[in-house]
């Protein structure tokens, strides 16, 4: 779903190198590319499409400042994305200080691909009890998701739920790939200790 190429070339790089020259038009471009894919990871990380709507602006903000020091060692999407991801951590412990969070449902498109509001995936409206028990459901795994430490959360939603490769996320997060692989295990097994908690056996 990811809008970037996996290849070794930037396809962004003319559009970068537009924006360094002062091209509103060809940042634009980017802020619209990119927009959907930043949202929904800072919306499954914070819980709060206000908040990953605020993230993202921010995002695009400290990017626009920095676009001239881009230096091309990854690719420009790696490095925005690298940018969302530390400003939802940083999101993450303020709002732990301040003990808020909305409740996040976890099939949720944060973007729709037309009209670019939030929507619920559509269903065959199953019966109440059913929809009922979902949400439930989702409830308690969005609350253990939330319990993770940020450095967890982020490789969660990144892998298991955006589907990064583990060389994206390792540029992403900047660090090795070995690192993202056994920092992914530990989430997942804290994940897991926590849903048998909440859940019963798995």
């Amino acid at each position: 779903m990811r809008e970037y190429g996996r290849g070794g070339t930037d396809e962004d790089g003319e559009t970068v190198s537009r924006c360094k020259r002062g091209d509103l038009d060809a940042y634009q471009a980017l802020v619209e590319k990119y927009q959907k894919m930043m949202l929904n990871i800072s919306y499954r990380m914070v819980g709060s499409y206000e908040d990953a709507c605020e993230i993202v602006q921010d995002s695009f903000v400290s990017a626009y400042r920095g676009i001239k020091g881009f230096e091309g060692k990854a690719r420009f999407s790696t490095w925005l994305y690298a940018i969302v991801v530390n400003l939802s951590k940083n999101r993450i412990k303020q709002l732990k200080n301040l003990g808020h969070h909305e409740g996040l449902s976890m099939d949720r498109r944060v973007l729709g691909e037309d009209d670019g509001l939030p929507l619920d995936i559509a269903s065959d409206d199953p019966p109440a009890d059913e929809r009922i028990e979902r949400k439930e459901l989702q409830q308690r795994v969005w609350g253990c998701i939330k319990a993770l430490d940020e450095e967890y959360r982020a490789v969660i939603v990144l892998r298991d739920i955006q589907g990064f490769s583990y060389e994206e996320m390792s540029g992403t997060l900047k660090v090795p790939e070995g690192t993202v692989k056994s920092r992914l295990s530990r989430a997942r097994e804290a994940l897991k200790d926590c849903l048998k908690k909440v859940l019963g056996q798995l």
